[in-house]
Order: structure tokens, then sequence, then C-alpha cells
């Protein structure tokens, strides 16, 4: 079943508890990724599940394929998501792989990008982010950590961490990454990919309740998507009605 056909209808199919990172050798053979081995970053790499999650965040077919197998476009679809609405940020990294040239995103490659090209790609048009300047100077930032830490991989945020609250720490040592934001993807990791160490609910916070509308990690179609939306309204004019009755 193709991910697209998975995709069909506002629904999540169940998904195991445990992402298994694997490592596609240069002869086509497939063998289990170890956090810290040394290798070329560069390398073409597979991110899997038993079943591949049918992600529905974008409304758009190449945007969400890509979220699907590309761990790094998801994380950066979570930096972009600022000042932005969230089905355009999280297909930011369509269009920065279209604009590159490549069919995956790789750490190294925009680690080492061109500053001046980077930017030329995430303006566009269209532009990536509303604010592609500061936007293509955090995404450069955020992979060079990745090369640094993580062997260049983005997965290996998650695919050894012990428990929620490693997990959570990690993503939140991210450039742009604060605390609210890092809470989010701790939840869509465990909601819709499959990411659940021992208390991840707990680490996402209100955002990892069963069942909630508060963010991106909810989203698994239109109908969520407005709900989504039509929640985040109503807490923006909650807070506002409270400023406004303030002495």
């Amino acid at each position: 079943m193709s991910l697209r056909d998975a995709a069909a209808g506002d629904r999540r199919l169940p998904i195991p508890s445990i992402c298994v990172r694997q490592r596609v050798s240069s002869a086509g053979s497939v063998r289990p990724g170890r956090p810290g081995c040394h290798r070329d970053p560069r390398a073409p790499t597979a991110w899997h599940t038993a079943q591949v999650p049918p992600v529905r965040i974008t409304q758009d077919d190449a945007a969400d394929e890509l979220l699907g197998r590309d761990p790094l476009a998801l994380v950066l679809g979570m930096l972009f998501d600022q000042q932005f609405p969230m089905e355009r940020a999280f297909a930011g990294p369509r269009l920065l792989a279209d604009r590159l040239g490549v069919d995956t995103l790789t750490a190294a490659g925009i680690a080492d990008a061109d500053p001046d090209r980077l930017l030329t790609c995430f303006q566009g048009p269209p532009a990536v982010h509303r604010y592609p300047g500061s936007m293509a100077a955090r995404a450069q930032a955020l992979c060079r950590l990745l090369v640094e830490r993580y062997d260049g991989r983005a997965d290996g945020l998650w695919s050894d961490a012990p428990d929620g609250a490693t997990l959570l720490r990690r993503i939140g040592e991210l450039p742009g990454f604060g605390a609210q934001k890092a809470k989010i993807l701790v939840a869509l990791l465990g909601k819709q990919y499959g990411v659940t160490p021992p208390g991840w609910r707990e680490a996402a916070g209100s955002y990892g309740e069963e069942g909630s509308r508060r963010s991106v990690a909810d989203i698994t179609g239109p109908e969520s998507l407005a709900e989504v939306r039509a929640a985040k309204q109503a807490a923006k004019k909650a807070a506002k009605d409270a400023a406004g009755t303030r002495p």
C-alpha cells in the first residue's frame, strides 16, 4: 500500500510503539542503524516503523510524503511552525528539498550549504517561511548541531532516548526550539510516529493528552486541521480577553 493510499480518510492507522532505524548500504541491503557509529552522515538512510504512519499534516501529497519518511523534514517543519500557518510550515521542507534538487534532506548538506544560496532557496517565491532570512539561519544552525551531536541524523534525537524527559531535553536544545515547541514535537512523535519512550505523554504536557486538539500533533486530515485551528483561535481570544480585564 502506498503512503497516499494509506492516508486516505481523516484517521490514524495503528503503528508500533518503537521506531527502528535502518541504514541502506551502497549495495542496496538494509542494516540496523546504531547510535554513535562512525560513517558518512551524507549516506542515504531510510526511517522505518513496521507500518508507515499516514501523515496528513499539510494536505499536500508530496509534502506529506516527505514528512512520512524523512526525520529531518519533520524536525524542520516543526521549526518553521512559528508565526506561519501550520500546513504551510510543514510543507516548507518539501519546497526546500525541491529547490536544493534533492529527494531527501540531509543535515550535512544544509549545514555545509552556502548561506546565500540557502537564503535564495528560502526566499522563493513562494517563500518557505514568512521570515526567510532568520529561518534559513536557524535551519542551518540546527543542522550543524545535528552533525556535531547526532552524526547528522535527526532521528538520533529519539532513536535511543531512554525516556520522555531525555527526549524533551534533546529537542529543547535545538536552535529555535523553546519549551512549548519542544513539547509539541514530543507529542507529534508519540501520537503519529510511534516514538513512545516511557513518560513521553508527561513530557509533552497537555499536548500529549489523548483526543486533544491543541497542536499539529493532533492533525490527521482536513477535519482535525480545522478543529485544531479553531481551538488555537479560541485560546488566543481567551488570552486577549483575560489581558483586557487586568487592572
